[in-house]
């Protein structure tokens, strides 16, 4: 379905109900954004989202320093979510762990989760921050859906509480670089389009120091785990993050749906 055409070019994420003739106020942030940075005024049309209700041509009713109100016209593009897929990473080095978010958000996860493992590095993140990070790159991608960044928790626990019918994909640069893989390992591509698209999936990504023996073990013990390898070099976690988004999306992602 087409929306209607609009010049537009300013995205916004918002929290409020968006709908035909729904007024939606501004906060100090957001008017400073729009009406000090993008100089725009009265009349002048922004095109909002809010994770739920698809994206809206609104134009601005009111501009002013610490606010200001926007009147949505027009649903320029229905709602469309992405595949049920979470990516599992090891936060690492500050900008290259914002780099994995922001590439997770647009390249169509719908969960991001950031784990410790027994050799992450980082012991806290500022999930609040990768949140805003999600939310821009959804901003900026056109996308009308913005994944939650959950908190860190531990890898050990969050396998414990595993959903059932969840699969993981998952990444081990052991098999790189001449390692032996274990039985029942594949290369990705191959790997995944043996399963079934419409099944609930995560991808698990390692640290920089790789993953422990013990670690090693258990996931490969996992009835729901598929070890496959991402190639014949280690790379480094961020790369792994998208090269992994990238095979699975290619397998069993979205990437080939028709638009809505």
């Amino acid at each position: 379905m087409l929306g209607p055409m609009t010049d537009a070019k300013i995205r916004l994420f918002v929290d409020q109900p968006l709908g035909a003739g729904q007024t939606v106020p501004l906060d100090r942030d957001q008017a400073h954004y729009l009406f000090g940075v993008m100089r725009l005024s009265a009349g002048a049309g922004v095109l909002l989202f809010n994770g739920r209700d698809g994206e809206w041509l609104a134009r601005v009713a009111e501009a002013g320093k610490r606010g200001g109100i926007l009147i949505c016209e027009a649903q320029t593009r229905p709602l469309r979510r992405p595949p049920d897929l979470w990516l599992l990473f090891a936060p690492i080095k500050k900008a290259r762990t914002d780099f994995i978010v922001e590439k997770a958000a647009e390249m169509g996860a719908a969960r991001i989760i950031p784990v410790q493992t027994d050799f992450t590095n980082a012991e806290r993140i500022r999930q609040d921050r990768l949140q805003a990070h999600a939310v821009e790159a959804a901003e900026q991608c056109g996308g009308t859906y913005v994944p939650e960044v959950a908190d860190l928790i531990r890898l050990d626990r969050l396998l414990a509480d595993w959903p059932e019918g969840r699969h993981l994909m998952f990444c081990d640069e052991g098999f790189a670089d001449g390692g032996a893989a274990p039985e029942g390992a594949s290369s990705a591509l191959p790997g995944l389009r043996r399963t079934t698209p419409a099944e609930p999936w995560a991808i698990l990504i390692g640290p920089e120091g790789g993953f422990s023996a013990a670690e090693r073990k258990r996931l490969l013990a996992l009835p729901f785990a598929h070890p496959v390898s991402l190639g014949p070099r280690i790379l480094r976690a961020d790369t792994a993050a998208v090269a992994a988004l990238t095979l699975w999306q290619a397998a069993l992602g979205d990437w080939t749906r028709p638009a809505a």
